[in-house]
């Protein structure tokens, strides 16, 4: 039998990955060549943040490997042909991607190797049940959390399986891991100029150990107070397991597997905690299935009745743009929220979304200036979940109640944070005994709700006016 190779992407591991354990078994003791392309394209839309953190794990895949991973650069479609042919191989293995470049990649790739004779075979997938696979009745995508979520608790999953046992081959590279990092300010748009560009201090360990490390932790350790202090930034009540679910270091069966088995283990984290974790999976699922079904709204208002929506521009819009993205508010929640970001590389789900809504809301600032920062700044940045959680918190998204939500990032901190906890330990002028100077607001929460409520009104009306 001629050897394989397997294309790692998103799929960072070898425990529970379907493609490797199907080349392992077609190329038996001919061996699988284990490569990863540095795709520019790709590296580009990367911050500081999260191109380290996949070096970081892309040398764990290969010290696991015992040093076999072959690094290539180049387009993929160049690439991953080359290797192929190098090393007499008929087949590339690769774990199906469902977002949009993905998809158009692999079919470059596919064509590619097809011209010479060869296939790409994708096996298994990123979620624990494939974006599209399931519909409505109707055989539509879902627009409702709440009824994909039956559905994708109905369809189920396979329970996680143990790593292969693989004959690696080498190949030589041509780059390194650390090469990712390499050029990623390219992506930003030249008035972002001026903010932060470092590698966060705060980075999680990366790979495959790190990742079931943190998986065995938490659920042993914090599942079970999971529902009762997840929405509390101040203190470690989540996961933390954002930045392994996006490069796959550790897959969803394991996660929602080991969740199972925690809350019917003798420690009994209880069902409470267990249904509460697993919703948030399926939240993550959720907005993979709609991008899938709707490429476009990665950038796109989902929602038709507020696609004219005003938002401000020009200047004075961009300085309270950076004054948002630097922490420099006067909204101590808001301000925490972001200069998290800047220190850690990610931020709590809770000011995630108040930092959210102050943007548009407050600001009257389009949801993509937003959306863009984050992920060019979070170690976790997914497109699907990343584009979709704005377009919630912005009101234009898949939300069933969306525009009228309005956070107060105030009454927000009095109770998620009410002994100042998390902004303290992210805003040093508000620590210790003589806090520092702090900014005054830049805003009136209160007028500029009533703002945010003429505007959506506005645009709704104008969307009626246009359909008739």
């Amino acid at each position: 039998m001629p050897p394989a190779v397997v294309w790692f992407r998103r799929d960072l591991r070898l425990a529970d990955h379907p493609a490797l354990a199907a080349a392992a078994h077609a190329a038996g003791d001919d061996g699988v060549v284990g490569c990863f392309v540095v795709d520019d394209r790709l590296r580009r839309a990367s911050g500081p943040a999260r191109a380290a953190f996949l070096a970081g794990c892309l040398e764990a895949l290969d010290r696991s490997m015992g040093a076999a991973l072959v690094v290539r650069r180049g387009p993929p479609e160049a690439a991953v042909p080359a290797l192929a042919a190098e090393v007499g191989a008929e087949r590339v293995y690769v774990t199906a991607d469902a977002a949009p470049y993905g998809r158009a990649r692999d079919a470059r790739v596919a064509e590619a190797l097809a011209r010479q004779g060869r296939s790409l075979a994708a096996v298994g997938t990123n979620y624990a049940v494939a974006p599209g696979r399931v519909t409505t009745a109707a055989g539509t995508g879902f627009r409702v959390f709440t009824a994909f979520r039956r559905a994708w608790e109905a369809e189920g999953w396979a329970a996680p399986s143990p790593a292969a046992d693989v004959v690696w081959l080498g190949a030589p590279s041509d780059a390194a891991p650390a090469d990712v990092t390499d050029g990623a300010g390219a992506a930003r748009p030249r008035w972002w100029g001026d903010l932060p560009d470092a590698v966060p201090r705060g980075l999680p360990a990366p790979g495959e150990a790190a990742a079931l490390g943190r998986l065995v932790g938490f659920a042993a350790g914090g599942l079970g107070d999971y529902p009762r202090r997840r929405d509390t930034p101040g203190v470690e009540g989540t996961s933390r397991l954002s930045p392994y679910l996006r490069f796959g270091c550790c897959h969803p069966r394991q996660v929602l597997a080991a969740v199972a088995d925690a809350a019917e283990g003798p420690a009994g984290a209880g069902a409470g905690g267990a249904a509460a974790f697993s919703s948030e999976l399926a939240w993550r699922e959720f907005y993979a299935d709609v991008l899938f079904h709707r490429p476009g709204s990665a950038t796109e208002t989902m929602q038709p009745s507020l696609a004219r929506l005003a938002y401000d521009t020009g200047p004075a819009a961009r300085d309270r743009f950076f004054r948002w993205a630097l922490g420099e508010t006067g909204y101590p929640m808001v301000d925490a929220a972001m200069r998290q970001l800047l220190t850690e590389g990610w931020v709590h789900n809770r000011a995630r979304m108040v930092a959210a809504s102050f943007l548009v809301k407050d600001l009257h600032l389009d949801w993509r200036w937003g959306a863009r920062w984050f992920m060019y700044r979070l170690v976790d940045g997914d497109l699907a979940s990343n584009q979709h959680g704005w377009q919630w918190t912005a009101g234009t998204g898949t939300d069933a109640a969306p525009f009228h939500r309005i956070f107060n990032p105030a009454t927000q901190a009095e109770r998620f944070d009410p002994d100042g906890e998390y902004a303290r330990r992210h805003l040093p002028e508000l620590a210790g005994p003589a806090p520092g100077r702090y900014p005054s607001p830049i805003v009136d929460h209160r007028a500029e709700r009533v703002e945010a409520l003429r505007r959506f009104a506005e645009a709704r009306a104008a969307s009626r006016g246009v359909a008739g």
